[in-house]
């Protein structure tokens, strides 16, 4: 007598390429939260794997970028610095820019950067720029500590407002990930975006207030000035720790709206473009 075999109950996962716009599915992005973490390990590790100097160089780029701004802005063009000394003032606001333009330079090739991860297993797209933005956050954190001396040598203390900081950084984040999920899709369709990003990330650099105060763009145009997301928040790092006058307020609403609408714009993107990621790339 034969015994038929017991079936068994799994059930099976059927990916199907999408048509058009798509939901975002954010859900995925928590159930593939350990391989967030793992990609997100992988690049800060691969950053400094065999350097000489490892995590100095977190510390040594905007150090030494401060400095270089220090004599030309500083001393040689007389740029204001709304009262502080000009090496805390310039210091202030390349961390949370070096924290922009590493992102935004990592995440708008990390797609590209993975072609055989992507062509060879599914998983939630997204998590590639993600991580990418996550990495940077290493660098920031080593050289807040190079700030956070440098300010108790010149015997300036943090603000109250020092609490505002984290939105301030998680903004940050967000503007170079909105950025980055634009230019990572476009990557994988277009090679040459790769080659304009270091352009764009110089423009960028002048046209934010991280070598001169926003106070002396004329009012008229602050703004359509600070529709530059970056605006709001060098503005807001400089108030929570150097204590301004006055804070960011109108600045700061403009850059949450505008990065906003690009983070979602970028989503859906990205979303829509990741289908023929695994073919182009």
């Amino acid at each position: 007598m034969l015994l038929e075999p017991e079936r068994s109950q799994s059930s099976v996962l059927v990916v199907r390429p999408t048509c058009g716009w798509v939901p975002l599915d954010l859900r995925a992005l928590w159930e593939y939260r350990e391989l967030l973490y793992f990609l997100t390990w992988r690049d800060i590790k691969v950053r400094y794997k065999q350097t000489v100097l490892g995590v100095a160089w977190a510390i040594l780029q905007p150090v030494m970028i401060m400095v270089v701004f220090t004599i030309f802005f500083g001393h040689l063009a007389k740029v204001p610095s709304d009262g502080f000394p000009y090496p805390i003032f310039t210091l202030c606001a390349l961390l949370p820019w070096q924290l922009f333009a590493h992102a935004l330079t990592e995440s708008s090739n990390s797609v590209v950067a993975n072609e055989r991860l992507i062509t060879k297993i599914y998983f939630p797209r997204l998590i590639i720029p993600l991580s990418a933005v996550l990495a940077g956050l290493v660098d920031f954190i080593f050289a807040f500590f190079v700030l956070l001396a440098m300010m108790f040598y010149y015997g300036i203390q943090p603000t109250s407002a020092v609490w505002a900081l984290p939105l301030f950084v998680l903004l940050a984040v967000m503007t170079a990930l909105s950025v980055g999920l634009w230019l990572s899709a476009l990557n994988v369709q277009y090679r040459d975006v790769r080659y304009t990003v270091p352009f764009i990330t110089q423009l960028w650099l002048f046209i934010s207030p991280v070598a001169y105060p926003g106070s002396i763009v004329p009012e008229p145009w602050r703004f359509f000035y600070s529709l530059n997301p970056m605006v709001g928040v060098i503005e807001g790092f400089r108030w929570a720790l150097l204590g301004r006058a006055e804070g960011p307020g109108p600045l700061l609403a403009v850059s949450v709206v505008v990065v906003a609408l690009l983070l979602v714009s970028g989503l859906f993107y990205f979303r829509r473009m990741e289908k023929t990621f695994a073919d182009v790339v």
